[in-house]
């Protein structure tokens, strides 16, 4: 059998693949200290985008919600926010009105595209008011 801390890294390990931080997993240092043959893990806490994140990844939802996709139909790239009534809820990464679009319309987005969107989002949220 493994030892709890080669669990917490594979644990790690297996969210981060599926896009999922949880910043306090660890071996709970308490139970660590005691007789028991193995430690308890410690899951943490985590703010609310990462606990949606993780139910959507749990549920098999895909994409998974808060991830980047492309909507083939347009080009448009948006985060996931949900899925409703069969369709994938997405938001525009400079923010504004969430569209929904069918899921096989849903394609992933090439990373220089996503980086460029947020670029332009910063530079847009970076103006100063004239």
């Amino acid at each position: 059998m493994r030892s709890t801390e080669e669990v917490v890294q594979t644990l790690r390990d297996a969210l981060v693949g599926v896009g999922v931080v949880l910043p306090s997993l660890c071996v709970d240092p308490v139970t660590g200290a005691g007789d028991e043959p193995f430690a308890l893990v410690e899951l943490g806490r985590c703010n609310v985008r990462t606990a949606e994140r993780l139910a959507s990844v749990l549920r098999g939802e895909r994409p998974a919600v808060g991830t980047h996709v492309v909507d083939v139909r347009d080009g448009r790239i948006g985060e996931v926010m949900g899925h409703v009534g069969g369709k994938v809820q997405l938001r525009p990464v400079s923010g504004g009105r969430e569209w929904d679009c069918p899921p096989e319309s849903v394609g992933d987005v090439p990373p220089e595209a996503l980086l460029r969107a947020r670029v332009r989002r910063a530079n847009r949220e970076g103006r100063l008011p004239c």
